[in-house]
């Protein structure tokens, strides 16, 4: 931080080139691109794979707003797909369902602590001549056969907000690809379609870029916090999956829960990496209210189906579309859950959500 404020370079400078490489090497992604956002990354990956206006995009019908305004925002038309209800991903076989004659690109979305399936998805997708893209902005650390989230399709993004797996002290965001094109474009949409200081690193552009850019460069001093904590990514990773599993012990035969975190990673280099603890409860409002009387913080990822959103209303989708979804809207909430996070908090939670569960069955 010292080296960010005596340069007087404070954004698109040394910190973000160095960090760029840094995760190029752990995702072993061909270019890595520093942005100002997770969802900023996605509109310039999106525009820099081709989206046209109109064409449609198929995403989930769960996940963050940005996943479905990140398309309108890139000009294109979100096309809903339900999920999993066990990895709350894009359902392989409603993804079928769901092309139409206007789709031409697919998004799914990796989820809280696994990733979709992104074999099926990619083989609908080589099916229906859709290129893939991938929301993989909580994916960081998450692989299947050895292959980082993000780089199995055109390309995918990272989000670095505070409560990320690896979180900046504000907003910021990359994007991953192979492609050395896609990434060309990405790096001059950044900066007002500019090829600015990674002409070196991308000589596919030579001059400025015939689409309009934005200003969506990565503060150096965001760089310089993601730099210094990249050295301790591997040990939260590991914390984070002890503390998953001593949740996982404790409230295994809780009654009144509907469903905890399973793990999808069925191969050695495959991985899972959990993001957030995410339960499911039929109970969860009152759950999250009587956690909250008791100091106990919570989060409910995601009360609204991107389908239901206000802005999205005139897509025209109706309540019961999207079964799975709503369901998890309903029923989701996300406990307490960091690398720092004690283990008689953790008892602490547990004993408190046990109780209330308990004095449920009795009333009931």
């Amino acid at each position: 931080m010292d080296d960010v404020f005596h340069s007087g370079k404070f954004s698109h400078g040394k910190q973000v080139g160095q960090l760029e490489a840094a995760l190029a090497d752990y995702t072993g992604a061909r270019h890595v691109i520093g942005v100002n956002s997770g969802t900023d990354a996605l509109v310039l990956l999106l525009r820099a794979c081709g989206v046209r206006p109109g064409d449609g995009v198929l995403v989930p019908a769960y996940s963050f707003f940005a996943t479905a305004s990140a398309v309108v925002l890139a000009g294109g038309t979100p096309q809903f797909v339900d999920i999993d209800p066990e990895t709350y991903a894009m359902d392989p076989v409603a993804l079928e369902a769901a092309v139409t004659p206007r789709s031409r690109f697919v998004m799914p979305v990796h989820l809280f602590h696994t990733m979709a399936d992104m074999a099926a998805v990619t083989a609908v997708a080589r099916q229906h001549g859709l290129t893939v893209v991938e929301d993989s902005a909580e994916a960081i650390g998450m692989r299947r056969h050895g292959v980082h989230a993000g780089l199995h399709g055109a390309g995918g993004v990272l989000s670095f907000f505070p409560s990320k797996t690896l979180g900046a002290l504000g907003d910021a965001g990359a994007v991953l690809t192979d492609d050395p094109e896609v990434a060309a474009t990405v790096a001059a949409l950044r900066h007002h379609g500019r090829t600015g200081r990674t002409l070196d690193n991308f000589p596919a552009i030579s001059t400025e870029s015939a689409l309009p850019g934005a200003n969506s460069k990565m503060d150096d001093m965001q760089a310089a916090v993601l730099l210094a904590k990249l050295s301790l990514l591997e040990e939260h990773i590991a914390r984070r999956a002890e503390l998953a599993d001593a949740y996982t012990a404790r409230l295994r035969d809780a009654p009144g829960i509907l469903r905890l975190p399973r793990t999808t990673a069925g191969k050695p280099d495959d991985r899972d990496v959990h993001y957030v603890y995410l339960i499911e409860t039929e109970h969860r409002d009152a759950l999250v209210d009587h956690l909250d009387r008791h100091g106990i913080g919570t989060e409910v990822y995601y009360p609204v189906p991107l389908p239901h959103q206000p802005a999205l209303a005139h897509l025209g989708h109706r309540q019961g579309e999207f079964p799975h979804a709503e369901a998890a809207a309903r029923h989701a909430v996300a406990l307490p859950f960091h690398p720092d996070l004690r283990s008689d908090d953790l008892d602490l939670v547990c004993d408190t959500i046990r109780s209330f569960l308990a004095g449920t069955r009795t009333t009931a």
